[in-house]
């Protein structure tokens, strides 16, 4: 048996409970849900009835963005629509109770429209060099909204690469180099290392052994592969928003500063690739030859690479239709 010595309890003089220090907003919450299986659920639960509870006594004068001296120096932000993996999103509109900033997280949440990759069909608004409407134009979804793979346009970016190399290096060998065959001196008697000729490699205007010779350096790659690659292109300049769908490409006349003018006009761009649907209109090219950061093509012409190296697209109506045929014609086994 163990003996427990218990100590007389003290004596309350009054029946009412001792008084407790002030708790700030952060113990409260932690208060209300200590034993919570999700945290931030219970966080989000109790920070609104919190602010609901002092909505009510809170002063009416002052704005959303700049609130009067009674609400307080620490409220700065909404109150949160919802809170995804550990962090908020401010998704409330400004009528909505402010909220303290050390109950927010400062990580910025980007919550797309939608989920790209999805084959959908796209609207795109239609202009022209002076920014004037031109109506809407569908981009087919199986072209311009598919699924971004970074290891298809690597392999095509390699392929086209390879094979636009001219491969017309080319050394001598010592049957090609100019010069006697005659042996210079005789076998043996003179001291010196014994040679048969003067055309080897080791002697000054001597061939080169193992030198590249004339060759191709294309590469094998499927016709669904390629098809795909630009395919995954077009789709990811459309996800960035630099696709411009242009109700043609002509210009009034041959000058460059127009087009410099008109490039100006366009947001945070630097290189422009303009794609039109037949053959390039002479005034456009004459206008852009001038430019480094402005290029065009034709939409046969419109390959990976290209628009890899310019951050902004520009296509006409006809180059789009011409593209999106292309792209549907059965491949040739």
């Amino acid at each position: 048996m163990l003996s427990l010595k218990l100590g007389k309890a003290p004596r309350r003089t009054s029946s009412l409970p001792p008084p407790q220090p002030p708790r700030s907003a952060g113990a409260t919450l932690a208060a209300a849900c200590p034993f919570s299986a999700h945290p931030m659920r219970a966080l989000a639960r109790a920070a609104s009835s919190l602010l609901r509870r002092a909505a009510g006594s809170a002063p009416t004068t002052g704005s959303p963005h700049h609130p009067s001296p009674g609400v307080g120096p620490c409220l700065a932000k909404n109150l949160p629509g919802f809170f995804f993996n550990g962090y908020s999103t401010l998704l409330a509109p400004p009528s909505e109770v402010l909220i303290p900033p050390e109950l927010l997280s400062s990580r910025t949440v980007w919550t797309p429209d939608r989920e790209l990759g999805q084959y959908e069909d796209l609207v795109a608004r239609v202009t022209n060099f002076h920014n004037e409407d031109k109506g809407f134009m569908v981009l087919d979804g199986d072209v311009f909204d598919v699924p971004i793979r970074k290891d298809i346009v690597h392999r095509v970016v390699r392929w086209q690469l390879a094979k636009r190399q001219q491969g017309t290096h080319s050394t001598k060998t010592i049957s090609e180099v100019s010069g006697t065959g005659r042996k210079p001196y005789k076998q043996k008697g003179t001291g010196r290392a014994r040679h048969g000729t003067l055309r080897g490699p080791q002697f000054r205007g001597g061939a080169t052994m193992h030198g590249p010779k004339p060759r191709s350096h294309a590469i094998k790659l499927q016709k669904k592969v390629r098809r795909l690659g630009l395919k995954i292109a077009l789709s990811a300049r459309t996800a960035e928003g630099k696709l411009l769908v242009f109700e043609d490409l002509e210009v009034p006349s041959h000058k460059t500063k127009n087009i410099v003018q008109y490039i100006r006009q366009m947001d945070d761009t630097k290189k422009v690739l303009l794609v039109d649907g037949g053959d390039i209109d002479k005034k456009l090219k004459l206008a852009t030859q001038n430019l480094h950061y402005v290029n065009v093509l034709p939409s046969i012409g419109l390959n990976v690479y290209s628009i890899l190296q310019h951050d902004t697209l520009v296509m006409s109506r006809a180059a789009i239709n011409r593209i999106v045929e292309r792209m549907h014609t059965p491949i040739n086994r």
